[in-house]
Order: C-alpha cells, then structure tokens, then sequence
C-alpha cells in the first residue's frame, strides 16, 4: 500500500476541504512552521487505517474542530490491484467507503473490512512498526494497547521471513534440560548465585563459619593463656628490680640532695630579687627628683616671660586708648560738619524746587487741561464697558444659537415624518357651529387634518367620546421624543423658555459685545496704558500758586552747587575720621586681648609656683645628687647578688628528675603488684578448661565441613556452567532468529557508527543494547538523540523486511529528530534516502531549515492541493 492523497474537512483547525496531494513514491517530505497542521495529518490518516466510523472516543472527539462538526477524511492509496478512495465521517451521519474507480466498492462495516484486510489490522498493522507519532520516537512509546499491537506485528513480521522458531527455542529437550538445571541449581543456590538460604549449601557453609568462628575463640584463648605466662614472667622480674634495696636507697639519696640544693636556690633567688626591687625604688626615686627639678626651672622661667609680656601689653593699652579717645573726637567734629552741610542742602534743593514748579505752572496750564478732558472720556467709557460686560457673557453665543437651529430643525423633522406616516383625522361639519368635536381638549377646525400617532380620545358634543388607538403598525415617536428631549436640554443650559427666546437672548449678547467691543475701543485710544499713567502724568504738572513770591533762578542753582560741594567735601571728611576711629578701635580691642592674655598668663605662672612651696632650686638639685649616689648603691649590691646567684632553674629540673623517678617507681610497684595478681587468677582458670584438647577437635571437625562445603560449591560451578552453555545455545539460536532484521539494519548502522550492532530480547524483540567499540551500552542509558536515531533505524529496517515480504506500508514520520545533532541528521538524511529506493517515506518537520538539505519531494498542505487530487 502507497498514500497518494490525503483530504481533511472539518478536522481541528480545517474547517474547509484541506489536504495534501501528490504523495510520489520514495521520499516525500512536508516541512511546515508549527500549529500548520502535520500532526492533525497524522492523527487523521491513523483514524481512517484503526478508528472505525461508528467510534466516537477521545482520540475522534479531538479531531472535531472548534466550532463543531463531524471530522471527515479522505484517502487515496495505492495496492498492487489498483488505486482505491477511502473515505470516513465519525460523529453525525457516520459512514466509511471505498471507491475505485469512482465505482463503490464497499461501505460501512464492508469497508472497515476492507480497510482491516489492507493495512493487516489483525496481527497489528504497519503503525506501531513504521509510524512515529510526534513526541513518541521511542520504540516502546505509546499506549498499553499500542504497544501489544506492535509486539503482534513484529512477532507476525519475524516469524514470516524466518523459519527458526525452534531453532531459538533449541527444541523441548533443551528446555527439559535447562529447566532441570535452574530446579537443582534452585535447591543450592539464588538467582544471583548465592548461598540459598535453608539449602544444604548454606547449612554446609553455616556449619564452617562456626566452626571458623570457634577454631578463632579457642586459638585466642590458647594463645591469651601463654600469653599470660610469658607477661606474669616479665612483670615479676620488673617488680624484683624496682624492689631491690641498693635501688631504693639510691633513689632516696638522689631526692634528699636535689631537695637540699633546690631550696638554697630558692633562697638566693629571694636576696637577688629583693635587690632587684631597690634597683628600681632608686631609679624611680631618681626620676621623681630629676622631673621636680625641671618642672621648678620651667615654672620660674614662666614666670619671668608673663611678668615681662604683662608690663609690654599694659603699655600698649595705654597707647590704643588715647588714639581711641582722639578719633572720637576727631569723628564727632566731622559728623557736625556734615549735618550742617545737609541742612544748607536742603535749603538749596527746597529753593531749587520752587523755582522748578513756577517754571512748569507757567508751561502746564494746557497740558493740565488736556489731561483732564481724556481722563474724563476714557471713565465714561470704562463706564459703557463695565454697563456691557455682564450682558456680553449672557445667553446663548451663535455657536450655541446655531446648535438650538439644528435641534429645533431635528424635532421639526421627527415629527413631520410621524405626522406623515400617522393615522389622520379630518372633521368636516355640516353646519354651525365648527367646535362640536374636541380632540384632548382642543377644538378641530372644519377640513384640517390632525396626525395621531399615539391614539386620541375625540368628544363629539351630543353623542359621546370616540377612541382612537393607531393599532401595532403605528409609527414610532420616540425619535420625535429624543429629539424634543435634546431641544430641551440646549434651551434649559441657558435657562431659555423656547428658540425665540435664545434668538432674542443672542441678539442682546450680540447688542452688548458691540457697544462693550466700541468703549473698549474709544478707552484703548484715549488712555493705551490705562487711567492711571494719565492721572499720574496730570499730578506732576504743578497747579498754579496764586500768592508766591517769584525767586531768581540763577542765585537758586549758584548757592544749589554751593551747598553740593560743601556736603561732599563734609562727606569725605567724615569718612576719613571714621576709618581712623574704625583703625583705632580694632587697635584698642587687640591691645585689651593681649593685656587680659598677658594678666592670665601672670597668674598661672604664680599658681604653677604655688606647688613648691618655699623649696628652692639648689634644694632639688641636692635631691637628685642624693637619688644618684643611692641607685649606683643599689645596683652594685644587685650585680653582687647576681653574680653569685646558682643555677635555680638546673636545680628545680634535677629536683623534678629525682621526684620523678621517685613517683615512677611507686607506681611501678603499686601497678605490678595487682596485674601479677590477676594474672595468677587467669593461669589458674584456663589450665582447668583444656584449651589445647578442644582446639585440636575443631580443627579435626572443620576439616570435614570444608570438604562438605567444596563438594557443593563444585556441584553449584558445574550447574551453573550447564546453564551458561544451554542459555548459549538459545542465545545462539536466538540470533539465527533476529538475522534477517539485523542484516537490514547493519548498513544503516554503519552510516553512524562503524562496526555497531544491536543486541535483541526476545519478550519485546527489540534492541536492548548497542555494542560499539567493544563496549556494550544499555538503550536506555543512551542520549536521547541516540535512542531516536536507532528508533528511525530500526523502523527503516522493519520496513523494508515488510516490501520483502509483499506487504508494503508507507513510512510516516511526524517529527522523528528532535534530539539530533548537525552533524548526524545529515546521516540520518542519508539513511532516508538509503531506504527509499523500494519504499514510501513521508517526513512531517517543522525544522523548516534542517529539513531544506533532506532533499525528497516537497509536499503542501493547502486547500488549493485538494481540487482534483481524489478521483472519488
């Protein structure tokens, strides 16, 4: 069998007629991005071969789409008989049929007959052998179910191109053979080959480990018995020798000399260090003197620099003080020179004043006029601006009046298309009077049409009231309602009773904005900057003086300079002095600082001599003379002492030695003495249990239980032997039985590794191990790029056992290198194309770039490839 179309509708995301069309022979290769829909191919091409049309599982109910519908596919397959059209709907109006020809061959269950006769469904199928599902590239992938359909195609697919089943088996007298083996070898020993516990290997073993274990006690205390006589031997000689009398007395006079040496050491030691002691009273005294002596010749220096600074910085403030006093005074005759000089200034500038504003009442008069009359027009105009501006911001703006237009024209519409589709009435009288009929209150007129779109009540007079309902067909007024409501609105923002009322309202805005538009105008002229630059400019003309007694010009400005230059010339003056009375505080404030500094040094100078009371210098320099001549004193006694001192350190260390030996030998004697004891009772115990005898048993005993032990571990190697040599011969058989999948898949094997192969179980009768470079390597230890490379192998090689066999299924491969690296997809590429001389490979990727240098034919899944790809 050969695909050569496939035809999805309704399918997960194909809600239209989309397929795949001109599957050749060889290697075809449909290489998309992901979410394109290759594994919705793959599961609708597995659906139509094993899914029958009346199923409705998890595995159809996935292939719905979204927005419903029943998942229909289309196949067209190719057998030595012909090409055929498989076509299957699951769900709503389920059916499957076979078309060649366009002829129907069969239908319904016929056709999942014929289906199940095609693809060989009852000894598996090609699925598990040559298809890969996506995410599931391992041989023992897949479901419990898929997994059994898969073992049943191998085992269909072995047994038909080999005839070695009993070969493998190596016939029933082999297996009678290794049966009775592993039962005896069972009865001495585990599957591990261990002592089985209860069988007579392990009693047999049992018994020499405890007689090992005994023969071991019985040798230990043998040998811990003339131990104990050599060690009793050892410490009765050390005892006689540390107990010897000559050794005692030794020790004694040995302990009494160091004793004695020690203690006059000791005693020398207390002289030197009480010597020592007034070597360093002396020092400590003389160092006491030599620093009194100092300190009272550094005070009384002191003293005589304060008392001289103190008589320098009086003298300095005597001095700054009268410059002080004679600035002042020479600072206040300025200051009065100055007020004076200000005073006749500002009799000058008064004057100057004067003769100024005569001037400019003389020149003023019309510029005063002038100013008064523009002040008064530019008032009356603010006055207009200020009567217009509240009017100007009232009512409607012509924006606003022009939305009312809009509204009002809207309204006017909405109701003349009511009024045109409503139920008319018209009244025509006979005679007078024309107000006999009322409608809601209001008289109609005689021949005049009223609209009535939400039903009326009409009072006839005389006769009674007629009630008008429009019925369903009635048009809707609620446009006229929104639209009255939008009217409404607009007017009441401007608190307007109806558009009138807002034309006239934005007529007075208008009327108002132009007179208030032309006063702004008229003000801008009149006063650009304001009133008040104009009142301001008014104010400094000078009104005229009536009585005022006319000064002279010239004599004003001649005593003016006068007095300028009398005021600078005071000025300066005053500057001058007070810069010399600035000078001379400074002088007189550092002069006082240095006379307190010079005060308080004096003071601290006779308190720091305060401390020496009445002790003079030639007193603490006898002093020291005296510390001297004592240290030297002191120092000689101590060299004396020193000189002469023994050795206390040598004399404590023999002392230590002879204590020592002492203490060493009374313990010796106090250990001995007890172990010699113990060691009498342990030789007296063990002479009475003859140790010797019961040794020389056990070692008797134990010789015949390791001979036991030996009979059956030789019995355990020969049956174990046995049973290596029958299981390889089965092996050997066995791999007679896997030949033929094994010379298909030794080329391909080659292509990765050289000189590889694969060993095979036969529960599964798939690889469990590959052996290269002389190592063997389980499966599932292997990278997962290696287990998926070997999975395509063993697939190509299943496959092509299968076209041996006249059984030809297509190989499909929904994304079987995942894992794969560069360098080996490229021979796994070549592999493909190895395979595909004789077979039909279909390679779903979404590796769009990896899969470009796969070669092959390329594939598109579209809806354009379904237009004439089945002839059904």
């Amino acid at each position: 069998m050969k695909l050569r179309a496939i035809t999805l509708n309704n399918v997960r995301r194909f809600t239209v007629p989309t397929g795949v069309s001109g599957i050749g022979d060889g290697l075809n290769v449909l290489s998309e991005p992901n979410e394109h829909g290759k594994s919705t191919l793959f599961d609708a091409i597995h659906a139509v071969f094993f899914k029958a049309h009346g199923a409705n599982d998890r595995e159809i109910k996935a292939l719905k789409p979204h927005a419903g519908g029943a998942p229909e596919v289309t196949v067209e397959v190719e057998t030595p008989d012909g090409r055929f059209v498989i076509a299957k709907r699951w769900t709503s109006k389920a059916q499957a049929t076979v078309h060649c020809a366009g002829v129907l061959i069969a239908q319904a269950d016929a056709a999942e007959a014929w289906i199940a006769q095609l693809v060989g469904a009852t000894s598996g199928g090609p699925s598990g052998l040559v298809w890969v599902r996506q995410g599931l590239t391992g041989l023992t992938a897949g479901s419990q179910r898929e997994q059994a359909a898969a073992l049943e195609a191998r085992r269909d697919l072995m047994s038909s191109v080999s005839d070695e089943v009993e070969a493998m088996t190596g016939g029933r007298r082999m297996d009678a053979a290794l049966a009775r083996c592993k039962e005896e070898l069972a009865k001495l020993a585990t599957g591990t080959g261990q002592k089985k516990a209860g069988g007579p290997w392990r009693a047999a073993s049992d018994q020499v480990d405890a007689l090992l274990a005994q023969q071991v006690d019985l040798t230990a205390t043998a040998a811990a018995l003339h131990a104990a006589l050599d060690d009793r031997k050892q410490k009765r000689r050390a005892l006689a020798e540390v107990e010897a009398p000559d050794a005692a007395t030794i020790r004694k006079d040995r302990l009494d000399a160091a004793t004695e040496a020690h203690r006059v050491a000791e005693r020398h030691a207390e002289l030197t260090e009480t010597a020592a002691r007034k070597v360093t009273a002396a020092r400590l005294a003389l160092t006491a003197a030599l620093a009194r002596r100092d300190a009272l010749q550094r005070a009384q220096a002191e003293q005589d620099e304060a008392t001289r600074q103190a008589a320098a910085a009086t003298a300095a403030r005597a001095a700054a003080q009268e410059t002080l006093a004679a600035a002042r005074d020479g600072l206040d005759r300025a200051e009065t020179a100055l007020g004076q000089a200000q005073t006749a200034l500002t009799v000058a500038e008064t004057a100057q004043r004067h003769v100024e504003r005569q001037r400019a009442a003389r020149d003023g008069a019309a510029r005063r006029a002038d100013l008064a009359q523009r002040i008064a027009d530019a008032e009356a105009a603010r006055s207009v601006i200020e009567a217009h501006a509240a009017a100007a911001q009232t009512g409607p703006d012509r924006a606003a009046v022009q939305q009312i237009d809009r509204l009002a024209t809207a309204l006017a519409t909405a109701r003349a298309t009511r009024d045109a589709m409503a139920v008319q009435i018209v009244v025509s009288y006979a005679a007078d009077p024309h107000d006999r009929v009322r409608m809601d209150g209001t008289a109609l007129a005689d021949g005049t049409a009223y609209a009535i779109s939400r039903g009326a009540i009409l009072s006839v007079a005389g006769l009674g009231e007629i009630a008008v309902r429009p019925g369903a067909a009635a048009p809707d007024s609620d446009a006229v309602e929104q639209a009255d409501r939008a009217l409404a609105r607009a007017l009441a923002a401007f608190d307007l009773p109806d558009v009138a009322a807002a034309h006239s309202a934005a007529e007075a805005r208008t009327y108002a904005a132009t007179r208030a538009g032309e006063a702004r105008a008229r003000l801008d002229g009149l006063a650009p900057d304001g009133i008040d630059p104009l009142r301001e400019a008014l104010a400094a003309i000078p009104a005229p003086v009536a009585a005022e007694e006319a000064l002279d010009p010239q004599a004003v400005e001649d005593a003016l300079h006068e007095a300028r230059a009398g005021q600078t010339a005071a000025q300066t003056a005053q500057r001058a002095a007070a810069e010399a009375m600035s000078r001379a505080r400074e002088s007189a404030a550092k002069a006082e600082a240095e006379f307190a500094a010079g005060q308080d040094r004096v003071t601290r100078a006779v308190a720091g001599l305060k401390g020496f009371d009445d002790t003079t210098l030639a007193q603490l320099t006898e002093a020291v003379t005296q510390a001297t001549t004592a240290l030297d004193a002191a120092e000689a006694v101590h060299a004396e002492q020193t000189r002469h001192a023994p050795d206390l350190a040598a004399a404590a260390a023999t002392l230590a030695r002879a204590r020592s030996v002492d203490e060493a030998a009374r313990a010796e004697i106090a250990r001995l003495r007890p172990e010699i004891a113990r060691l009498d009772e342990r030789i007296a115990s063990g002479s009475g249990d003859a140790v010797e005898e019961r040794l020389a048993e056990c070692e008797a005993a134990l010789i015949a239980a390791e001979a036991t032990l030996a009979r059956y571990g030789h019995e355990v190697a020969v049956l174990q032997r046995l049973e290596s040599a029958l299981t390889a011969a089965r092996v050997a058989a066995r791999e007679k039985y896997f030949a033929p999948v094994a010379a298909e898949l030794k080329p391909l094997l080659h292509l990765l590794w050289p000189d590889a192969e694969l060993t095979w179980t036969q529960d599964t009768l798939l690889p469990e191990s590959l052996i290269r470079n002389g190592q063997t390597e389980p499966l599932d230890i292997l990278s997962g790029g290696t287990q998926e490379q070997i999975a395509l192998l063993v697939r190509l090689a299943f496959a092509r056992m299968l076209t041996r066999d006249g059984r030809h299924a297509p190989v499909l491969l929904d994304d079987a290198l995942v894992f794969t690296d560069d360098d080996r997809i490229e021979r796994m590429f070549d592999a493909l194309h190895r395979q595909a001389g004789d077979l039909q490979i279909i390679v779903l990727s979404c590796r769009q770039r990896a899969f470009r240098d796969l070669g092959g034919a390329r594939l598109r899944l579209s809806s354009d490839a379904v237009e004439g790809a089945l002839t059904a």
